[in-house]
């Protein structure tokens, strides 16, 4: 088992934080190997993000994804830059409120609302990205949500706990709608 992901966004949007969550919860609570890299544009925040990860049963020899089979695009410009890259049959899942998907690729295209959700059930954009992890380990059943709460539990203050498990489960229930 071999799965290349992308993460891709905006700088501010977590997209690095939710692929070293997930990296984390695979190597620590999983048993499996994992590798996480991760690019930005020239600014911290708004800049273009991208970050890969590769989760295995095997060693993993080189760190960078080129064809991913799982893709994550959580602004237009990260959707028009990598959704081309997706394997054939792959993942590709994307926030509504940021892409408008204008072509089509070969891939099981997710559309959520999770920006929107966030915003109604929590009002607070710092869990955008847990959210979008939930969504994306229900989709893809790599993790289990007990290890990314492990994970998180390590990673955040006590305070935010609460809020970023409402989050994780939001995005589970809305794949779970999905599907």
């Amino acid at each position: 088992m071999r799965t290349r992901i992308i993460f891709s966004g905006s700088g501010g949007q977590g997209v690095v934080t939710a692929s070293i969550i997930l990296a984390e919860a695979a190597v620590l609570h999983e048993g499996l190997n994992a590798v996480q890299a991760q690019s930005y544009g020239p600014e911290a925040r708004g800049g273009a993000t991208r970050s890969d990860v590769i989760i295995s049963d095997t060693d993993i020899h080189f760190p960078k994804v080129n064809h991913p089979n799982m893709l994550v695009c959580l602004t237009q410009e990260a959707y028009n830059t990598f959704s081309g890259l997706i394997r054939p049959g792959g993942l590709l899942l994307i926030d509504r409120h940021y892409v408008k998907p204008e072509k089509k690729v070969d891939a099981r295209q997710v559309e959520l609302d999770i920006y929107k959700t966030i915003m109604k059930e929590i009002g607070k954009p710092i869990v955008f990205n847990i959210c979008m992890l939930g969504a994306f380990i229900t989709l893809t059943p790599l993790v289990k949500p007990e290890s990314i709460i492990k994970v998180l539990a390590k990673q955040i203050p006590s305070d935010f706990m609460a809020m970023n498990e409402q989050a994780l489960q939001i995005g589970q229930r809305m794949a779970e709608a999905y599907k």
